[in-house]
């Protein structure tokens, strides 16, 4: 499974980058995100766009 993660920015929370991972990427990420204190957005990635 795919997943979709979209950087948010700091002060009105808007996307400002996103990437689409598999499932064994999106640990590491919420990881780094969280020690340095970052907020994201996590939601399954559309499959249709295969």
């Amino acid at each position: 499974m795919r997943f979709e993660i979209m950087r948010l920015d700091d002060v009105d929370g808007t996307a400002i980058e996103s990437t689409v991972v598999d499932a064994a990427s999106v640990n590491r990420i919420v990881q780094q995100a969280a020690a340095i204190g970052q907020r994201i957005y996590i939601r399954p990635a559309d499959t249709a766009a295969r």
